[in-house]
């Protein structure tokens, strides 16, 4: 590799730049005269503080060598910073409008417990925020617990302390209130505070959390994500607990003007209760109802009549509906229709009998005739109908032929006869 090729610082324009969450960066950096490929492993890229963005003018240090794909030079990036603006500025101020584009600086704040029982601080064990808030807590309110989750609040692994304290701490549950923070610094110092998995396990805590994080002039994105934000850790005490005398001599002013309200009460009562006492009608309770009583007995005389003048009068209708069944009593009325029926019943038998012996006689006529017609009285008399085998009757010699089987109906039976013979007489 050429010697002047190892270690090359440019200033270039961001072009064709398009973020991999997870890979290398390929990008290319341009002025209004030349234009370089660019490649910058992830490595390297992990080491940024800012987000790289399309058109953004940057600082960066790396060396060019050849790719071989294609032969072409490539500059293979080792480090970056903005050109004009601090990276740790840059990447401050980008998160702070990305969480704002969130809509995460306009969520609601929750409520600091005033009388809270057990306190969660989250700062350095060995750092003077902790003998800070301690001293504090102790002159103001020292009834409560202060129970502290050691955490680096400076260098690379500091920002993922924190969020396991904080998630520690929420997991446990039994806290009323959460102190993060740490002292005063340069932007470096105070940088975990600005890292986005500090900011969301902030805004997830179902904990409040008071941020103080630095002095008066440094806000980071932790203070600004906080339920509560206070310059000093003193302040972050001072905030967390009320003063218990302040407290105590409250308790006891609000005690006494309990019992002055209620002794007020107490006489106010017993003012009313005299004055009422004093009423004539209450000394005397039987005036008040003795108009009452008189009037209870006029009515009482005047149901009384009511009620017999109502029922006499239900008597009588009684009575005159009793006289009107009688006349219209269904035994009677059955009775009368029994007879009618037994009259009719007899009408119609007889009218029956009469028929049915006319229809008798009739019927005698009529057999008697037929019987004087019907053949079989013919053959009583000695006559015979001869018929062949198809059951045609005979009638003429021509309907006879010689040896022709013939059935002879006679009475009382049928005789099978064969014709012998056959002769017409003169007329035939």
């Amino acid at each position: 590799m050429d010697p002047y090729l190892g270690h090359v610082y440019l200033t270039g324009e961001i072009s064709n730049f398009r973020f991999r969450p997870n890979g290398h960066q390929y990008f290319s950096l341009k002025d209004d005269k030349a234009k370089i490929s660019c490649m910058m492993f992830k490595s390297a890229f992990s080491q940024v503080k800012f987000r790289p963005e399309e058109g953004m003018k940057v600082r960066v240090k790396g060396h060019v060598s050849v790719f071989a794909a294609n032969g072409a030079y490539q500059l293979y990036i080792d480090s970056m910073e903005p050109d004009g603006l601090g990276a740790l500025y840059l990447a401050y101020e980008q998160l702070k409008k990305k969480l704002k584009q969130m809509g995460v600086l306009d969520l609601p704040k929750k409520t600091i417990p005033a009388f809270p029982k057990r306190i969660a601080v989250v700062t350095s064990q060995s750092g003077a925020v902790i003998h800070d808030i301690m001293t504090t807590v102790q002159r103001r309110y020292p009834i409560v617990q202060l129970v502290l989750f050691p955490a680096q609040v400076q260098g690379d692994a500091a920002a993922q302390t924190i969020v396991e304290r904080l998630k520690q701490i929420n997991e446990m549950g039994n806290f009323d209130t959460i102190i993060v923070g740490r002292g005063g610094g340069s932007i470096e110092d105070l940088w975990p505070f600005n890292e986005e998995i500090v900011a969301e396990a902030i805004v997830a805590s179902k904990i409040p959390v008071i941020s103080s994080v630095g002095h008066e002039t440094d806000t980071t994105i932790a203070d600004l994500v906080a339920d509560l934000r206070v310059a000093t850790p003193t302040a972050a005490a001072e905030q967390a607990t009320p003063v218990l005398r302040d407290v105590l001599v409250q308790i006891q002013d609000l005690n006494t003007r309990i019992f002055n309200a209620q002794n007020k009460i107490l006489n106010d009562y017993r003012q009313e209760v005299a004055k009422y006492s004093e009423n004539v009608f209450l000394q005397h309770p039987e005036r008040i109802y003795e108009v009452y009583a008189q009037k209870v007995d006029n009515l009482r005389s005047r149901l009384r009549q009511t009620i017999t003048d109502r029922t006499g009068k239900e008597k009588q209708r009684l009575w005159n509906i009793e006289t009107q069944l009688v006349n219209v009593s269904p035994r009677d009325q059955i009775n009368r229709s029994q007879n009618r029926l037994n009259t009719d019943l007899q009408r119609i038998a007889l009218s029956m009998n009469r028929s049915i012996n006319s229809k008798k006689n009739n019927f005698s006529k009529q057999v008697a005739a037929l019987d004087s017609l019907s053949p079989l009285k013919t053959l009583g008399r000695g006559y015979a109908i001869a018929t062949d085998d198809s059951g045609n009757v005979l009638k003429q010699a021509s309907d006879y032929q010689v040896d022709q089987q013939i059935n002879l109906r006679v009475a009382h039976g049928q005789v099978r006869v064969i014709t012998k013979n056959i002769s017409e007489d003169n007329n035939g």
